[in-house]
Parts: structure tokens; sequence; C-alpha cells
């Protein structure tokens, strides 16, 4: 019995339209629908997925990103968001923590390679 409680309460959070961005008429502005179409496409979706489809992994997107930065807000320097405590909200997600990683090793071979175009081009 108290799990149908549980259930009940869930829908309601789902509703409350709290995360992305209030538009005027009610609806929410959609930040990544774009973006999410293209990765579902890539997943083996269909060209054009179904809008609800789409709306709905941007729901939880936009309430993982929401809830990670508030997390990431109280951990560390209060108020802060840092690299450093991204990573450690996520070290015991194995796949998480490997793709982090790897972006973030590609950014710095990024920046070193902006670096060394950027000196043999305008000298050093």
């Amino acid at each position: 019995m108290a799990d149908e409680e549980d259930e009940t309460g869930f829908d309601e959070e789902l509703d409350d339209g709290s995360g992305g961005v209030e538009c005027g008429h009610g609806k929410r502005k959609r930040l990544f629908s774009k973006e999410l179409r293209c990765m579902m496409y890539g997943f083996g979706d269909d060209q054009n997925p179904y809008t609800e489809s789409v709306d709905i992994l941007e729901d939880l997107v936009i309430e993982f990103v929401t809830e990670m930065t508030h997390k990431a807000m109280s951990i560390g320097r209060q108020g802060r968001v840092q690299v450093e405590d991204i990573v450690f909200l996520i070290r015991k997600d194995p796949r998480k923590f490997a793709r982090v990683k790897d972006l973030l090793t590609m950014n710095e071979e990024l920046k070193r390679a902006r670096k060394a175009f950027d000196e043999a081009n305008y000298g050093s």
C-alpha cells in the first residue's frame, strides 16, 4: 500500500515543470531538441523521432543536469561548481567516470595543440 502512495507522488514530481525555461504561454522552451534528435538517430531511432519522445528525454536531461549542479554546488566551495566536484559526484559510476576522464584529457590535448599552433603562427 505504501508503494502505491510513493508512485503517485512520483507522478506529481514529474509534472511540476521546475526544470527548463518557462515561456510566456506556459510551455517550456526546448533547449536541446535538435541535439537530442540527432543523438536518438545516432543510437538507432528514426531520423524524425516522435516529439513526445524527444520532450521526455529532454526533461530527463534537464532534471539530471539540475540535480548534478545542485549537488556540485553543495560540496567543495559552496555555491560554486568546479570540474573536481563533478568528477567527485560521478566517481562511483564507471562509465560516466571514464567518459569524463576521456573528455578532460581530450580538452587538455586540444589546449596544448592550440597553444602550439598559435606559437608556430605568431612566433613566441
